[in-house]
């Protein structure tokens, strides 16, 4: 994907500065998919991938929230691969917990 990253610097701590991945939808949805089929893959790891890729230091935890919901409601990758369906945010997804289970068992 062509897609200029936008990374903002933010404070850390007393005297540190980070540079934080402001990641979109497509950067988020092409992460999806490169996840493997059938197995429950880490949100954290896939933040850290993309951070890594764009050349910052974070990635941006609610933004990348943000956009795991949006996917969930137009179906545009498959976001039950880094969402734990027994943690309270597979709530805020579409289908929920229920729907993050029988996706993933499908794939196997």
């Amino acid at each position: 994907m062509d897609e200029k990253p936008v990374i903002k610097s933010r404070r850390k701590g007393r005297s540190q500065t980070q540079s934080m991945l402001i990641p979109s939808e497509g950067m988020v949805a092409d992460a999806l998919r490169a996840a493997p089929p059938g197995r429950l893959s880490d949100l954290a790891e896939l933040r850290r991938a993309l951070a890594a890729r764009h050349g910052a230091d974070a990635c941006c935890p609610v933004t990348t929230q943000r956009h795991l919901v949006r996917i969930s409601q137009n179906g545009s990758a498959p976001f039950w691969r880094v969402i734990d369906p027994d943690r309270p945010f597979a709530r805020r997804t579409a289908g929920g917990p229920d729907r993050i289970r029988e996706q993933l068992a499908a794939e196997r």
